[in-house]
């Protein structure tokens, strides 16, 4: 029954399918996939002689009887982290790590102690000599073989950080350190893809997927994607003033309105604390308590959490029998993804007596009736293992492609294993990579991203910069381009770290242009605009025309206005690319068709273009070419001399002199004219 009220649906599906990936952090760029027919022609090997080995990359399995994956914590799926520096009260991290003070294990206290010096000397002025203080220490842990100190050292030679920058270094020490820091696995799998070396890093991208959906919640999994800090040239204002955490005006009227007993203003803070929205720090203990106050009065989304708290121990003990209770009085409000908790604890066997497949099945299947992406996928995974329905891997994909369309960030950890093995979907490593990226990028790592956002908000510019360089790394461009933007707005104040101290301008400029160019490759147009400005104009770099006309052209394939005029300009003066006037035309156009705000600069492009066609050997043709050399000149007069105070004060007084003079001899020639105007007749007086 189930089957024959999807078959209309999956056969659409087989026709074509876009899958769009929502904005993540990570990833601050739409990422879209597009299915075709010919994916969607997998092998020729039935569904019912598939084994469930065939379909296993990585041995992460959601609906298997290990509890294992259940219960680990985000400090044991990324061990290393910088958790203990800057969430010191965390439960999960202080339960995982000792006291760095009374740490019996050298090498893990050493460690600690080195990031801690790190992360000191770029905050606060910065002190070069306690960051060299900090390599020292973690070097030496380094050496010693410590894992996370290797990471922490390859992080360092990566970014030349009172260390000769060396690409070779860096990745001999993510290499030695990948194997126990997923960090490092996570740059040495982006080391990898951006150099197209899919079977290298397909490998390394599956195994950091799989850690990160291990982490993600039974039913919902909504993530407070990194915030990009600058919109182009200008701080990202309106961003950043949603993300002040408990600061936020926002926030404080939720609170107001919970401490006044609204059942929907409690949840709203549940959720803050539960997911970390708006730069809310997460805090699982303050989330159950909201939550519960709000289930109390009823409120079933509140309900529907406090089973998943109660299923996970997320801020209160493990507890199957309420977890079933409270995910069965949200569902009898109609609170259909509440659904996909009871299924969930049906397959496994949690608090329900013992498995029983059936209800799995039906309860999954009332999730997807009432379009719940978790439904759909769960459904999925129950149709890809043949638990409780008769295994069929094509339905499975299907499935999988629904609950992907909307967002659901486990699906597409399937799909990507699909395109990894060619079972399900052709195989494809390189969709495959992009799509087991989109998930790691979601890990336990990511928390990187709202410690610099915080860091950045307190006014703290260094160790925003030093954090959101850890991240651009690890490959996420939204901390790419964060990162850069920092060097060229803040300069020395990012506290930037070259190889002897803090960083010279020459250093500044080629790290900018290294992380904008890392943003560029991954989307991001309005770096791969600077990029272009930076080898048009020779900033940080030597004046490169042709290097220039690349950037723009990438630039130019995200729609970006700018960057089409600029191509146009570059065909109509033959800079990098052929002199082309007709060329030159058709981008001037397109700029205008893709910006209205361009008109006016289109408008005088296009009268230079025609000038340049119709008197090709004229004085005027020679006047429009030396304007670029004559503007900086009147710039540089207008902001030395004109904006002088007291030349602006004497310019401004002689304008308004000048202005008066006008309109008294305008006023004076008016009544000259009136009295030398001879008298007309009175009407009466013509006959």
């Amino acid at each position: 029954m189930l089957r024959r009220a999807y078959e209309f649906r999956n056969k659409l599906i087989l026709l074509f399918f876009f899958v769009s990936l929502f904005p993540l952090s990570t990833f601050a760029r739409p990422f879209v996939l597009v299915l075709s027919k010919e994916d969607l022609e997998d092998n020729s090997t039935p569904s019912n002689s598939i084994d469930d080995g065939d379909l296993s990359t990585t041995e992460w399995d959601e609906f298997g009887d290990s509890e294992e994956s259940d219960s680990k914590t985000e400090d044991q799926l990324d061990p290393g982290s910088w958790r203990l520096i800057f969430e010191p009260d965390s439960s999960s991290s202080s339960s995982n790590y000792p006291d760095i003070m009374n740490n019996t294990n050298i090498d893990e206290s050493r460690y600690y102690s080195g990031v801690r010096k790190m992360i000191s000397a770029v905050s606060s002025g910065g002190d070069p000599r306690l960051m060299d203080e900090a390599v020292s220490e973690i070097e030496a842990t380094a050496i010693a073989g410590y894992p996370h100190a290797q990471s922490v050292l390859g992080f360092l030679f990566g970014t030349g950080q009172l260390k000769e920058k060396s690409a070779a270094k860096a990745f001999l020490h993510h290499h030695f350190a990948s194997d126990v820091n997923m960090q490092s696995k996570m740059a040495l799998a982006y080391t990898y893809f951006r150099q197209n070396m899919h079977e290298k890093s397909v490998k390394l991208y599956a195994e950091l997927a799989e850690a990160a959906v291990s982490s993600f919640f039974i039913s919902k999994d909504p993530v407070s994607d990194p915030v990009r800090i600058h919109s182009g040239t200008e701080e990202n204002s309106d961003g950043l003033r949603k993300s002040r955490g408990e600061d936020n005006e926002d926030f404080q009227i939720t609170e107001y309105q919970a401490l006044k007993g609204n059942a929907g203003a409690m949840y709203k803070m549940g959720i803050f604390y539960y997911f970390g929205f708006k730069g809310v720090r997460r805090n699982h203990a303050k989330a159950f308590t909201w939550f519960f106050k709000s289930a109390e009065k009823g409120e079933p989304h509140s309900m529907e959490l406090l089973g998943e708290m109660y299923a996970r121990g997320a801020g209160v003990e493990r507890n199957y029998t309420k977890a079933l209770r409270w995910l069965t009085l949200a569902s009898k409000q109609q609170h259909f993804s509440a659904y996909n908790g009871l299924g969930y604890l049906y397959v496994k066997g949690y608090g329900v007596g013992k498995k029983n497949y059936t209800k799995a099945v039906e309860y999954f299947g009332k999730a997807a009736e009432n379009e719940d992406a978790a439904g759909h996928y769960n459904l999925g995974l129950l149709y890809l293992k043949g638990i409780g329905v008769k295994k069929d891997v094509r339905i499975a994909c299907n499935f999988f492609i629904t609950a992907a369309s909307v967002g659901q960030p486990k699906a597409f950890f399937q799909l990507a294993k699909m395109f990894h093995t060619g079972i399900g979907l052709k195989k494809n490593l390189g969709k495959a990579t992009q799509l087991y990226k989109v998930v790691a990028e979601r890990g336990p790592w990511s928390y990187l991203s709202r410690w610099a956002l915080e860091s950045y908000l307190k006014g703290e510019v260094g160790k925003a910069f030093i954090l959101y360089s850890r991240m651009a790394e690890l490959g996420y461009e939204v901390a790419q381009s964060n990162a850069a933007w920092i060097l060229d707005k803040y300069g020395e104040r990012s506290m930037c770290m070259g190889e002897s101290g803090f960083c010279t301008d020459t250093e500044r400029h080629q790290r900018a242009h290294a992380l904008w160019w890392q943003a560029s490759e991954q989307g991001n147009e309005h770096a791969a605009l600077l990029i272009g400005d930076a080898y048009y104009y020779g900033r940080g770099t030597e004046r490169d025309y042709y290097r220039a006309a690349e950037a723009y052209m990438h630039a130019k394939s995200q729609a970006n206005a700018q960057a089409m005029f600029n191509l146009g300009y570059m065909h109509e003066h033959g800079e990098g690319v052929p002199l082309d006037l007709h060329l030159a035309k058709r981008y001037y156009d397109q700029a205008l068709e893709n910006d209205p705000a361009a008109k006016l600069p289109v408008t005088l492009a296009l009268m230079s273009l025609w000038i340049r066609t119709n008197y090709a050997d004229s004085f005027m043709v020679d006047l429009i070419d030396s304007l670029p050399e004559v503007y900086p000149k009147m710039g540089a007069w207008v902001e030395d001399f004109v904006l002088d105070e007291g030349n602006a004060t004497i310019l401004t007084l002689c304008v308004c002199l000048l202005t008066v003079l006008y309109f008294r001899e305008r006023q004076r020639r008016h009544v000259a004219a009136d009295v030398a105007l001879p008298p007309q007749p009175n009407q009466r007086d013509i006959h």
